[in-house]
């Protein structure tokens, strides 16, 4: 690419946990004033505020799959951030990218967001399971099957990567953590929330006593929210040396964690400090019934069990600076904003 073009970056999900704080990290890159960053946003009054930042922002969302690939066929490197579940949109995305190649000559890029939730299993809390996936190992990962979250969506990914007109890069991120603290948190257009663990303390505020799913022992991996941004910068710019720099295609899975803890212990320390505000009636949580389940969370999702080793972007100098001690210091603040905005 000659000096004088920039790199055209196209981010679905931009203003939302993930994508958001990659867009910052994006904006706060040393080379930010060599890219051309488009944003697809869903809130129209994103607009002005996003472009006082100089990101282009386009008012749309997953479902309009023609600007998707519109966007998607006028860029170089395309983060998406987005739903990771959404077929239909990673199709459109892919084929907007087919078209920038078929027109340049050029392989774009793409950074697709999935999820270590792609490991679960259903054994609603009651046990810990011993199977580890490894990035690393994929062969391992090839053998799960198509009807695992996330997995559709991985698999027509990794084919396009196979074919060549695009570098697919897969980023798996497990239980993230934190309250968000990036430029564009302050500037009022990101969520800083995660879903997973507020989802719990929303759930366990609105039942006035904290829950568990089952016997709380099984295990998930967790990363903080910055060490997320850190990793997506990581694989963009190995990416961007070029195609011998990191995995990619078959090769471009890429978990996010650095610690693991038992979701029971989640729960426990979620109803002690529910007890301590009064908004709790006991300080041991209580199983959430099938009802409940269904109610706050959809199933019995936060029971399961997703074991990681996070080894690939390692290869490749990412380095995560927070570990479990992090989440355990993460909760009370956390629990503390959520009744606040539940109370505002």
């Amino acid at each position: 690419m000659p000096k004088s073009e920039k790199t055209r970056i196209f981010i679905t999900g931009g203003t939302g946990y993930i994508g958001g704080s990659v867009l910052s990290a994006l904006l706060n890159h040393p080379r930010a004033n060599s890219f051309q960053i488009t944003a697809l946003t869903r809130s129209p009054e994103k607009v002005v505020p996003l472009n006082s930042v100089g990101v282009v922002a386009v008012v749309g969302s997953n479902k309009d799959v023609k600007k998707l690939t519109e966007h998607a066929s006028d860029s170089d490197v395309v983060f998406a951030c987005a739903d990771a579940d959404d077929l239909s949109a990673a199709k459109a995305i892919l084929l907007g990218l087919k078209k920038r190649y078929d027109k340049t000559d050029k392989v774009p890029i793409l950074i697709h967001t999935s999820g270590t939730g792609v490991l679960a299993d259903d054994v609603a809390g009651n046990y810990a399971t011993d199977k580890i996936y490894s990035d690393l190992d994929i062969p391992m990962i090839e053998s799960l099957p198509k009807t695992q979250p996330h997995r559709e969506v991985d698999i027509e990914v990794v084919a396009a990567g196979q074919k060549g007109y695009v570098r697919t890069y897969i980023i798996l991120p497990s239980t993230i953590y934190g309250i968000a603290n990036t430029s564009l948190v302050r500037l009022g257009v990101q969520n800083p929330y995660s879903q997973q663990i507020p989802g719990l303390i929303k759930a366990s505020i609105d039942r006035k006593q904290g829950g568990v799913v089952g016997k709380g022992l099984n295990l998930w991996p967790n990363v903080h929210i910055e060490d997320v941004a850190s990793l997506y910068a990581t694989i963009f710019d190995a990416a961007m040396k070029g195609p011998g720099e990191a995995g990619h295609g078959r090769e471009g899975f890429y978990f996010g964690a650095n610690g693991e803890h038992r979701v029971g212990r989640i729960s426990e320390i979620v109803a002690e400090l529910l007890y301590e505000m009064k908004l709790g009636r006991s300080p041991e949580p209580t199983v959430f019934t099938e009802e409940e389940l269904i109610k706050y969370f959809g199933g019995a999702y936060l029971g399961s069990n997703s074991r990681v080793r996070a080894e690939r972007a390692k290869l490749i100098g990412w380095t995560p600076v927070h570990t479990v001690d992090s989440l355990w210091a993460s909760l009370k603040p956390e629990t503390e904003a959520i009744v606040e905005m539940l109370n505002a």
